[in-house]
């Protein structure tokens, strides 16, 4: 049986991450079968990233032959030469094995994913609770100048204009919270 795809996108600094984590942790993902898309990007890698597993690190000219190929299910320049996108093989070979495919994405990404698949398909939207959150939360991590911050702002505008488009919408206000929202919303689609 092939699996199934769950869509997670928000604006950076949402928390995203952070409920993809918990519902993957303590054995969630065995129990129900979740394993990571691995994303493409032209970005450096941060920290600990190994290529490969959290991403596929390909040089901006690199991304650009696979887009011309058609290599991806989707793709976005986030910002000049910063590119994201998921590889159409990696999401095949996946599915095929049965396995259920966590995406973390952009927005633009995750319609784009949500509109190939369809009902194979869940998108959910995590959402800040306001615009001055989002900025509190994204000095808070200090892992970014102000000059970033300011244009991540400005990209959770057009981002937040955007969840209505997708099935479900979880605003993380409260983490915990959000977190066994999240939970339950993958536990009853994969039950479906």
């Amino acid at each position: 049986m092939e699996g199934k795809l769950i869509i997670f996108a928000a604006p950076s600094g949402s928390g995203k991450s952070t409920i993809i984590n918990s519902i993957m942790a303590d054995g969630g993902a065995e129990a129900l079968n979740l394993h990571f898309s691995i994303s493409a990007t032209s970005r450096a890698p941060r920290g600990e990233e190994v290529d490969g597993k959290e991403y596929f690190f390909l040089t901006p000219d690199e991304f650009r032959r696979k887009i011309d190929a058609g290599e991806f299910v989707e793709y976005e320049e986030v910002y000049p030469d910063k590119f994201y996108g998921t590889l159409k093989s990696q999401v095949d070979k996946q599915l095929a094995q049965g396995e259920n495919v966590v995406f973390d994405v952009d927005v633009n990404g995750a319609l784009r994913i949500k509109q190939l698949y369809g009902g194979r398909a869940l998108s959910i939207f995590i959402q800040p609770p306001s615009i001055d959150e989002l900025r509190r939360r994204l000095e808070h991590r200090a892992t970014d100048a102000p000059e970033v911050i300011a244009q991540r702002i400005r990209r959770a505008e057009y981002e937040l204009a955007q969840a209505e488009k997708f099935d479900e919408v979880v605003i993380n206000d409260v983490l915990e919270v959000a977190k066994v929202e999240a939970q339950v919303l993958v536990e009853d689609f994969l039950g479906e």
